[in-house]
């Protein structure tokens, strides 16, 4: 039989272990919803099929059209996400294939930085001039935003490798670490989509082109040290370090 002084030190290691793990498991939450809003703002930053549709639809139906596209945008890659965790949950999980996702993840986000932040004066340039070379949208902003996104190019890329690692990483959280991820990733269009709706609306220009390419080459940095610490990551799970 334990003594009273030794379940008493017994159940206060029990609290502190699980303050712990709980306290980690927080951070490893803010983490992935943090990192996923950073990754998603500079994607959507960058001058893209979405920007026009989204200049387009806010001079015909007003700013709420920003956020209507989003909306749409949001639906394709929540049914992306569901697909892929329904899928290919299981094989996900296993070391390898985290490994081998954390090193083809991080390369594409290191040279999705490289490349966002060498080209930042020409893309807030390209940004600038969007409003002056838009192309009618005879969808509604929903369905533009579904249709803009899987017309955009580096959208399967995305999600075949950036998109992946972060839904491996998710599943060891479970349903927390997929919220985190996914609310963070959307979050940031949202809030990139929002801005440029209301800077069109009020008949201003979104942001001054120095402002914009510097704020691209900061995300720029960002991601490629992201990308350099999910690469990091991988390669460790692959050589059991």
């Amino acid at each position: 039989m334990l003594s009273e002084q030794t379940q008493k030190e017994r159940t206060i290691l029990i609290l502190v272990v699980r303050r712990w793990h709980k306290g980690r498991m927080m951070m490893e939450l803010v983490f992935l919803f943090t990192s996923a809003f950073v990754v998603g703002f500079s994607g959507a930053m960058m001058p893209g099929p979405v920007l026009t549709a989204t200049i387009s639809e806010v001079l015909k139906r007003g700013w709420r059209a920003g956020p209507l596209i989003v909306l749409g945008h949001a639906i394709i890659e929540l049914a992306i996400l569901l697909a892929v965790i329904f899928g290919l949950g299981a094989w996900l999980t296993h070391t390898t294939v985290m490994g081998i996702l954390g090193l083809a993840g991080g390369f594409i986000l290191a040279l999705m930085g490289a490349q966002m932040a060498l080209g930042a004066k020409q893309a807030a340039q390209q940004a600038a001039a969007a409003r002056d070379h838009i192309e009618p949208v005879t969808h509604g902003p929903i369905l533009t935003g579904i249709l803009t996104s899987l017309s955009n190019p580096y959208f399967p890329l995305w999600w075949a490798t950036v998109g992946l690692n972060y839904a491996a990483l998710s599943l060891e959280r479970g349903l927390p670490g997929l919220a985190s991820f996914y609310c963070g990733h959307i979050l940031s269009d949202l809030t990139w989509y929002t801005l440029v709706a209301l800077a069109v609306a009020s008949g201003r220009r979104f942001m001054p082109p120095k402002v914009h390419a510097a704020l691209i080459i900061l995300c720029g940095i960002i991601l490629v040290g992201l990308g350099t610490f999910f690469a990091a990551g991988g390669a460790g799970m692959l050589t059991g370090r």
